[in-house]
């Protein structure tokens, strides 16, 4: 393990690279990234960054975001298998549909999405800054893309817009069921429910926060409580730990593992930075396109 580590440091300095990670991924990744966060964090840090390869340890939909946002930079996952199924779950053709039905219409699209979904949506989001970005929109209507969820999550706390949804949804989320939370507020009384706005509309009703990974960790920092139930994947247990040794932190008791973030390792890190394998690419017709939603988000959240 040390010997694979130094390996990866030795390389980083010879291709001028960085490490990012998702806070889902692996905690041996995790320990040896330059930069850690949610979606929101990595996208933004990525346009800030000097060096000429970037190793984007996460899914798919966030290496083409990073490479259309850094179009001169070279863009490596370590494991291009490693996607997120709802990244995919909109259909075009209905985006175009609701466009010919109202004229006022914003097409909302959560950062867990395809490159492609990017190029037909207004503005993208992320957990963390979508509330304050579909605040900020003049539309009325709203389609929220791909995830539910999320979409009903803002749409409750902006009434006055129409909100349409779609059918999408992240399978870890919407496995930490209401009843799951209430079986682990059992067995844990005095613990806050910290849960992630992609669970179910009524496993949010029993949360005593609601809020992005990066929210979850802050809060959990920031309070005087000592015991948390945590809802949402567990490789954000490697940061809490690390940053309050001191307190106690439970599963829900569904999986809340990402099969996809956990396909990254140490050893495929190593192997992209030594052959250069595995890169990002986009055509400049989707990265001119998509680039659009992309930047208003870092704009309006920025405002």
């Amino acid at each position: 393990m040390n010997e694979l580590i130094e390996k990866i440091e030795t390389l980083k300095k010879e291709k001028n690279a960085v490490i990012l990670a998702h806070y889902y991924v692996n905690d041996d990744v995790q320990s040896i990234a330059d930069y850690i966060g949610d979606s929101y964090y990595l996208s933004k840090i990525a346009t800030e960054l000097e060096e000429d390869t970037i190793v984007f340890c996460g899914v798919s939909f966030m290496g083409e975001s990073t490479k259309i946002l850094n179009p001169d930079k070279t863009v490596l996952m370590p494991d291009p298998d490693a996607d997120c199924p709802m990244a995919h779950m909109v259909d075009i053709d209905y985006i175009e549909k609701l466009r010919l039905a109202y004229d006022d219409l914003a097409v909302v699209c959560y950062i867990n999405s395809t490159a492609e979904l990017k190029m037909h949506s207004d503005v993208c989001v992320t957990s963390s800054n979508a509330l304050k970005i579909v605040k900020s929109l003049p539309n009325k209507n709203i389609f929220f893309i791909p995830d539910e969820n999320l979409g009903r999550y803002i749409a409750s706390k902006v009434p006055e817009k129409h909100f349409i949804f779609n059918k999408g949804y992240c399978h870890v989320h919407r496995d930490i069921t209401a009843k799951k939370i209430a079986k682990a507020k059992k067995a844990a009384p005095k613990a806050l429910v910290l849960m992630h706005p992609e669970c179910t509309s009524d496993a949010l009703e029993l949360a005593d926060y609601i809020g992005s990974t990066s929210g979850i960790i802050d809060y959990a920092a920031k309070s005087d409580e000592n015991e948390f139930i945590i809802a949402t994947e567990l490789g954000v247990l490697c940061e809490l730990k690390k940053q309050n040794p001191d307190k106690k932190f439970h599963a829900t008791g569904s999986k809340q593992l990402c099969p996809d973030m956990k396909k990254i390792s140490l050893k495929k890190i190593a192997d992209v930075l030594e052959n250069g394998t595995n890169t990002v690419e986009v055509t400049d017709e989707i990265r001119e396109k998509s680039n659009i939603p992309l930047n208003k988000m870092l704009e309006l959240s920025e405002s």
